[in-house]
């Protein structure tokens, strides 16, 4: 089965396309990568993944996976070699775990952590202006605060090698950084955060990583169109 031709369908700017990526190149899987037009979506894609209809999608043989976290997982269990996941139960449970809880930790407003950090705080901030940016922030910082608990004490969540959870959380490591140039606002102090920020410098100094990243100036580009034209959308404002 692991012989069988592998197709991923991407986005270019999307951080859990390149989850997906970086799995398959820590393991050496041979794939083709199919660029997937987002705010267009083609017939394939449609078809492949009817249900959220966003990317990334993995194309292996005849069976069609979807969702980065689902895909990562299954890459892991289907290539053996570099394993992503601990390979004692009680540890791969906790790798499992933490992932589980950077996707969907409840707060006392019951609002998904993640949400808070990647849409309504770190994406929503570079979306929005003045206080509600401020809020954003702060609400991104509290998050981060976990992962600097997490994080402290190793040089990867994986130890040595890049690990899940280095590949769960590594979008913070490039993404996050643009969307603070992009929102002119800081929400990784390294003087606050210096265990995230050593993990983020180790990460994006791994070749693997390091060579599998979108062009940064493009990145910028992007984002500040789109989160121009998020704001604009939103309040009818415009900038």
């Amino acid at each position: 089965m692991a012989q069988q031709e592998v197709k991923l369908l991407g986005f270019w700017a999307s951080p859990f396309a390149y989850r997906v990526i970086w799995a398959l190149k820590l393991k050496g899987v041979d794939y083709e990568y199919i660029e997937e037009d987002i705010f267009n979506k083609s017939p394939l894609f449609l078809q492949l993944n009817p249900l959220h209809k966003r990317v990334p999608v993995l194309i292996h043989g005849h069976r069609v996976i979807c969702e980065s976290y689902v895909i990562v997982q299954y890459i892991d269990e289907t290539w053996p070699q570099y394993p992503l996941l601990p390979q004692h139960p009680y540890e791969r449970a906790m790798a499992r775990f933490w992932a589980e809880f950077a996707e969907s930790k409840v707060t006392s407003t019951a609002t998904p952590l993640i949400y808070i950090v990647f849409h309504l705080t770190a994406w929503m901030g570079i979306c929005s202006r003045g206080e509600e940016r401020e809020r954003a922030a702060k609400l991104a910082m509290e998050a981060i605060e976990k992962i600097e608990e997490l994080v402290k004490g190793k040089k990867l969540f994986g130890g040595e090698s890049i690990g899940y959870l280095d590949i769960c959380l590594g979008w913070i490591s490039y993404w996050l950084p643009i969307w603070e140039e992009v929102g002119c606002m800081q929400m990784i102090d390294p003087i606050k955060f210096p265990a995230t920020s050593s993990w983020i410098d180790t990460v994006l100094h791994h070749p693997v990583i390091r060579d599998n990243l979108p062009a940064r100036e493009a990145m910028i580009v992007y984002f500040q169109k789109r989160s121009k034209d998020i704001y604009e959308s939103r309040t009818g404002l415009r900038v």
